[in-house]
This record gives structure tokens, sequence and C-alpha cells, in this order.
């Protein structure tokens, strides 16, 4: 039956396939990606998860770092983060090697992450005394890749621009933006690009805009495509082909403590937070070789 249901099946089908004979060589750096927006409810905690499973799934070792007190990443992961786990506060601010907080994901052998507990939320104010209080997070980053091969390391951050953000954009060379695609989208992102900018200029300047992904694309809206137009106007190298529709999988996944690849992977949100994946793994960093 040619209706628009059958189609979209039909497509969605045919994406799954291509999916299933993608292969993907990940023998080059480390990638360090911040998943960053200071706007709440884009979508960023569940885009960073999602991505990294999938990113595992393709072979990569990925290493996802829960900077928002919150802890939203991982509970998704299935990772404890009690009051008394080893999380990122004890190695921002107490020096704990990273490798001595990191757990490795029931999702997948390949998907690790360092924690983030409640007292991740006192950590603004205690950093403000720190020495290279900026660059603490960058530190144990670089020390744990020493001897730790990774190929993704993907930072969640709280959507702020505080200092915990400050640590994530000192420590990464990539920032990651989901973007909701409704009417105050692009509100705020002259701020956040303003951030990057600053952080370039003073603190790391290998630090470039490389991804930018929409999310929640509702396609019966003519809203939600005027945004994916206007953003792919002002940002045409960053934005992702793939788009992330709403989708109640997606939503359901976290309550039970998994991604939304581990909870149902032939969804529709499945697949393409997979091709997101794809596409960012295949990408090449030319604009940090510009630099």
């Amino acid at each position: 039956m040619d209706t628009p249901l059958a189609r979209e099946l039909a497509d969605l089908s045919a994406r799954r396939r291509v999916l299933e004979s993608v292969a993907i060589d990940f023998s080059g750096d480390t990638r360090i990606l911040t998943v960053s927006n200071q706007k709440g409810g884009v979508g960023k905690t569940t885009s960073a998860v999602n991505v990294a499973s999938a990113l595992a799934g393709l072979g990569a070792k990925v290493l996802v770092i829960d900077l928002d007190p919150q802890g939203n990443a991982s509970t998704a992961l299935g990772v404890p983060h009690n009051a008394d786990t080893p999380s990122v506060y004890d190695v921002l601010i107490e020096d704990f090697p990273l490798a001595d907080i990191i757990q490795q994901s029931p999702e997948d052998e390949n998907l690790f992450c360092a924690p983030s507990t409640i007292h991740l939320a006192g950590a603004e104010i205690e950093l403000v005394a720190q020495v290279a209080r900026e660059h603490r997070l960058r530190r144990a980053v670089e020390e744990y890749l020493v001897d730790n091969r990774m190929d993704f390391v993907i930072i969640d951050c709280p959507p702020s621009l505080g200092l915990l953000t400050i640590n994530a954009f000192t420590a990464a060379n990539e920032v990651f933006i989901p973007i909701q695609c409704e009417y105050y989208a692009l509100e705020g992102l002259s701020q956040l690009l303003g951030s990057i900018q600053m952080i370039q200029k003073h603190l790391n300047p290998g630090l470039h805009l490389s991804t930018i992904l929409l999310t929640m694309f509702d396609g019966r809206t003519r809203l939600a495509q005027q945004v994916a137009d206007e953003v792919r106007t002002h940002f045409p190298e960053q934005v992702l082909d793939t788009v992330i529709p709403r989708s109640v999988r997606v939503s359901e996944a976290p309550s039970f403590g998994q991604t939304v690849i581990a909870y149902d992977g032939q969804s529709a949100g499945a697949v393409a937070y997979r091709e997101a994946a794809v596409e960012i793994a295949s990408r090449k960093t030319t604009q940090s070789k510009e630099k």
C-alpha cells in the first residue's frame, strides 16, 4: 500500500540495512567532544549518551564524562552514581586519577563512564579556590589517555556556562551542540559561540565547533523545517545531515537505565542516533587542522 505510513516504514527498513553494512576505522587520534548548550531541554544529555552508545556499537572505545550534577548521563548508561560513588567531583577537587572513578557501562564492553554525583553541585564554588581551576579536567583526561586508549571522549556539560563547562571546553578539541527544532533554538546560541571564542583566545586555541545536531524534529510542522533551514544556512559545514525525530522510545529509555540504542535499537529514534554517530565518526576534523 502506498500510504505515508508504508513509505515511512519502508524508508526506516532501508536505513537499517544501510547501517548494518557500515564499517569504520577508528585508528586515528582520540577525539574529545564537549556536548554543550546552556538552554535546557534540547536533548543534550540524550544526544551525548546515545551517540556514545552508537559509536561503541560501531567498534569505537568511548568514554562519557558526566559533568552535570544531575547525573542523567550516568543514569542512562546504567552506571551507579549515589553520593558515596567516586566521581568526577573527586577528580576535580580531590585530584583523584580519572582511572579510579571510571566504570564500564553494562550496555557495551567498549562504553565507559566517569559518573557524576550530587557533590558536583558544589564544585563550581570550590573550584574558584583551586590552582589552575580551568585546566583540572584537561590534565586528568590527558593523564588518563597516556595509558588508556580511547577513540572518543564525550563530555556532557551542565546547562550553564560556569566553571564546569569551562573545564569541559578547555579539555576538549571539539564542541558538539544539540539544537532543538523549536522557535527559541537560536536564542542564546550567540552567547555560547562567544564563550567558545573566549576559550579559544585565552585557554584552548585548538577548540572548534565541529558538530551541530538538530533534535526533537517534527516533520509534520512547518516551523521545524524552518528552524532546520535557518540553522543550516548559518552553519552549513557543522550541521549533520541526520536529524533526530521526536520519539517516545527515546524518552522512555532513561527510565529503564538505558540509552535508546540498548532499549530499542530498531526504533526510529535509535536509527537516527546511529546515523548521527556514523556521520560524526566519518567526518574529518579539518577545521582543527586548519587552525
